[in-house]
């Protein structure tokens, strides 16, 4: 019909092309049809099955063993083994996926599905020792091959170191000691504070999370392999290692490495101006004391407006103190504060 179609406007004027451009086939196409010795269009001829096709029976039955209790946690590289085993086969591996793939029944079937990781939950910090956070990193040590771990907790509010330990391995125990005596310390009611930290084996260790539980501490936890979810403690290790008077060679010893801490963990706290606090100290900030520092900046910036006011086209420059710190920040939900005790 098609073919006859174009013979007719062809022979009234038309051009080939145009002709077969209103029917949506080619020129080519055409042509091939009159090369043919039936000739015309054969497209809505009925396809034979082939010898090899899979039929509906079979393939519902392949659809049935895969999503059965039995085999719904296999994989067909799997299935299709274990069924040969047993004298039975239905269809190849291959086939299996095919099939598998077209009902959309490739991925996971039964409990194997993976779990699914949510953001940590977000805290806010309003003051001191509400909300902490720790972690552990490497420290090269004196055999090659082998290290020496820092262990780092610090307040999320006024980034004070609030504990460290260099030990020579990897341990609940140790965190536990670790952070029991910060808080005994520092004199912080377990009930009210809050602490974070990664996935790792020590930090989900039993001794600790007894400890937590004993002294009524929160316990928070980033989700696997997302090292974003504790952002203080990785900014923290970023500190510790890029120190100008960090060794670029190994700790000679487990002794060597600690007094090189506690000399860092000394600048850091009193010393060191951090820019995340309008560059006051930890210690002074963690104690109360920064107020006094800021509107003494913001005294010292009135007057050198005053004296050439000529330069500054806007305000001066924002010393107002640091409000509350926000641990994990969530779009769309509401934040959740630290409870106070009872």
């Amino acid at each position: 019909m098609a073919r006859e179609l174009i013979q007719e406007a062809v022979g009234s004027g038309a051009r080939l092309w145009k002709a077969c451009e209103v029917l949506e086939i080619t020129v080519r196409t055409y042509q091939r049809w009159a090369m043919r010795p039936q000739g015309g269009d054969r497209r809505g001829e009925v396809k034979h099955s082939r010898a090899n096709q899979l039929s509906g029976e079979e393939k519902a039955q392949m659809i049935a063993i895969a999503t059965s209790v039995r085999f719904r946690e296999l994989a067909p590289s799997q299935i299709v083994p274990i069924l040969a085993e047993e004298g039975t086969y239905v269809a190849s591996e291959s086939s299996f996926y095919r099939v598998l793939r077209q009902e959309k029944l490739l991925a996971h079937r039964g409990r194997s599905r993976p779990a699914a990781h949510h953001r940590p939950m977000e805290y806010v910090a309003k003051g001191p020792n509400e909300v902490w956070s720790w972690d552990i990193t490497y420290l090269r040590g004196p055999v090659r091959g082998q290290f020496l771990y820092l262990y780092l907790v610090v307040d999320v509010w006024s980034r004070m170191i609030m504990a460290w330990e260099v030990a020579e391995e990897e341990s609940s125990e140790i965190a536990s000691r670790m952070i029991s005596r910060a808080c005994m310390e520092h004199g912080v009611d377990g009930n009210r504070l809050v602490i974070h930290s990664d996935n790792g084996g020590p930090m989900k260790g039993a001794t600790l999370l007894a400890t937590f539980q004993f002294l009524g501490i929160v316990p928070s936890f980033s989700r696997p392999r997302v090292s974003d979810d504790n952002p203080y403690s990785e900014a923290l290790f970023r500190t510790v290692k890029y120190r100008p008077e960090y060794p670029s060679r190994a700790f000679g010893s487990l002794a060597e490495a600690r007094e090189w801490v506690l000399r860092f963990v000394g600048w850091y706290n009193t010393d060191h101006r951090h820019s995340g606090i309008k560059f006051v100290s930890p210690a002074t900030r963690h104690e109360g004391r920064e107020g006094e520092i800021l509107s003494k900046r913001v005294e010292t910036y009135e007057q050198a407006r005053r004296r050439h006011p000529n330069r500054w086209s806007r305000g001066t420059r924002n010393w107002s103190a640091v409000g509350e710190v926000v641990l994990n920040p969530q779009r769309g939900t509401e934040r959740v504060g630290v409870q106070e005790s009872a």
